[in-house]
């Protein structure tokens, strides 16, 4: 039994250990890693991108600055302006799962109730973070535009955009 203890435990940690990669694409729900949005008026939209958790800042936002690219693209409009931008965590502040180790010591029970020596026990324990660390939100909210760009910082070339965001590795 006792040779059991040590591989039922790792195998514990390993699959807590397995975390959502961040990729692009739609999120299978609402919780789940990927984008959604939805169409505030015509031209104008709500975009979220969930990263999974430990994601860099950076991907999250390039990947919910991707979405925007291609529902521009997809909607027939050649640039986006964001409007408002907003990076938040969320889910298990403390990075994920974890687990804990423990050693003590007590007395022996030999039997019908009866205990040998006095319980004296000691312990010494520590934790370990599986998790990657925490996870992001980011939510855009564009307007989109057929033309010419006009100039301004948050003014983006749907198709440049696009094309560089897709370019760069992950």
């Amino acid at each position: 039994m006792k040779r059991l203890v040590l591989p039922v435990l790792a195998a514990l940690a390993l699959s807590a250990c397995a975390t959502t990669p961040t990729v692009y694409g739609p999120a299978a729900g609402p919780q789940a890693v990927g984008y959604s949005d939805y169409r505030i008026e015509p031209g104008r939209y709500r975009i979220f991108f969930r990263g999974g958790p430990g994601a860099p800042p950076a991907q999250v936002n390039d990947y919910a600055l991707l979405r925007a690219a291609d529902l521009a693209l997809a909607e027939g409009y050649d640039w986006f302006r964001v409007s408002d931008r907003m990076v938040e965590g969320y889910g298990n502040p403390h990075g994920g799962p974890r687990m804990s180790v423990g050693v003590g010591g007590g007395s022996a029970d030999y039997g019908w109730g009866r205990r040998s020596g006095t319980a004296v026990g000691v312990g010494l324990g520590t934790s370990f973070n599986l998790g990657g660390g925490p996870a992001l939100m980011a939510s855009l909210e564009v307007l989109m535009g057929k033309g010419p760009r006009p100039p301004g910082q948050d003014v983006y070339d749907a198709r440049a955009l696009s094309q560089t965001l897709r370019g760069r590795p992950v």
